[in-house]
């Protein structure tokens, strides 16, 4: 007799006791899925919420969260239990688990514990990864996804917009500290007020960091000026912005005398195959004003600014020519409750879609965009860039997937 689907619906509410809820998805494969605590770059985001949680478990998956992983973000072990997640009250009991789904990637001490043949789905920082750390993949038979290559039915990459939105909105609140007379920087508002010209703020980039951060910043007042190779991303911002903000392409004449005048400066270009270009040489950065700021959002990707080296939550800035430089790679960070929770609406989806497609397997074979997030697939590096940059084995995922069917 077919079924009407109320259980489902019930199962949903949380309704149905647990036994009935195991009977309704008896059909669907349970995850068993491990969210260790951060210990890399003072990172304070967690991948799940506790309602994620909730959520999971009420779709009869198991969640394993080590003890204190969601404090960064201001979630307790208590309410992660309380969700239905079990804790783990050491690394080792949280490695256990079939699909680790964390922020950064693997530590070597977390190499350690994690299991063979195990799922990893994290960040995938390549400026900051040797080649021992893909060959470490590759020993331990891990198929590893990188959340920033995931892509939406759409053709987006819904992990990086979230990140991006996060980040243009807080670079201006950033500058806006760097400026101040208590942080020692120049002494101005960021913006504009009546009889006092506007702060001059130039964004390298249009992509959505430099939206979100030409949002905010117009918003104030300031008087705000875009650089981009990519014409059609200029007009794509115009249009998205909808305002009538200058715009210039940057291979011209006209950038080193923007960055001369500019009281902040923000790197927000996109990487390309895994680097983003350096567009601001030291000679330029050297005839900035004293005091004048430059946050490198792209720091994480090698930076645009010659100058750049990479800082911390705790020392965010130092002093170059005189210039305040904000060079955080985890910029979403400093609201990690905000970023966990547009992290955790983004895994929660693909996870509720991949237990009811049959699993991580089923899933990456059978959904293309997930499959472009997977770089390394049970002991072989599946990611053509990646191979190349390290002059190791490559296969095509594709091409598996032929095999296999």
């Amino acid at each position: 007799m077919p079924q009407s689907g109320f259980k489902e619906v019930l199962a949903q509410s949380g309704l149905l006791p647990q036994e009935a809820i195991l009977w309704t998805k008896k059909n669907a494969k349970s995850l068993f899925i491990g969210l260790p605590k951060e210990v890399s770059m003072q990172e304070r985001r967690i991948s799940l919420t506790p309602d994620a949680v909730s959520l999971l478990v009420r779709n009869g998956h198991e969640v394993m969260v080590e003890s204190g992983a969601g404090e960064g973000a201001k979630f307790t072990d208590r309410q992660y239990s309380e969700a239905g997640a079990s804790i783990a009250y050491s690394p080792e009991e949280v490695y256990k688990a079939d699909l680790i789904l964390k922020v950064s990637p693997l530590t070597e001490r977390e190499f350690e514990y994690v299991k063979q043949g195990a799922t990893l789905i994290s960040a995938l920082n390549m400026p900051s990864l040797s080649k021992e750390y893909f060959e470490k993949l590759n020993r331990k038979k891990i198929t590893a996804l990188c959340f920033e290559y995931i892509e939406d039915k759409g053709g987006g990459l819904p992990v990086i917009r979230a990140m991006s939105e996060i980040a243009g909105s807080t670079v201006m609140l950033v500058a806006s500290e760097c400026l101040s007379s208590t942080n020692h920087g120049m002494g101005i508002i960021l913006g504009g007020i009546t009889g006092v010209p506007p702060t001059k703020v130039v964004i390298l980039g249009a992509g959505t960091v430099a939206e979100y951060a030409a949002r905010t910043a117009i918003g104030l007042g300031a008087d705000v000026k875009i650089f981009d190779k990519d014409v059609h991303k200029l007009q794509r911002l115009r249009y998205a912005i909808g305002s009538n903000v200058y715009t210039c392409i940057i291979d011209s004449q006209v950038l080193p005398e923007e960055i001369r005048q500019a009281d902040v400066v923000i790197g927000a270009l996109r990487a390309e195959d895994g680097l983003t270009p350096c567009i601001i040489t030291e000679d330029m950065v050297s005839h900035m004003k004293p005091d004048s700021v430059i946050i490198d959002v792209c720091i994480d990707q090698g930076g645009c600014f010659e100058t750049s080296e990479m800082t911390t939550l705790d020392t965010p800035t130092f002093r170059k020519y005189e210039v305040i430089h904000y060079c955080v790679p985890n910029i979403p960070s400093r609201v990690a409750h905000t970023a966990s929770t547009a992290l955790s609406n983004i895994f929660t989806s693909f996870l509720l879609k991949t237990g009811k497609t049959g699993g991580i397997e089923e899933m990456i074979f059978q959904n293309k965009a997930f499959m472009k997030g997977v770089y390394s697939y049970k002991g072989t590096i599946t990611n053509a860039f990646i191979a190349k940059k390290f002059g190791m084995v490559y296969k095509d995922l594709s091409l598996l997937v032929a095999a296999r069917f």
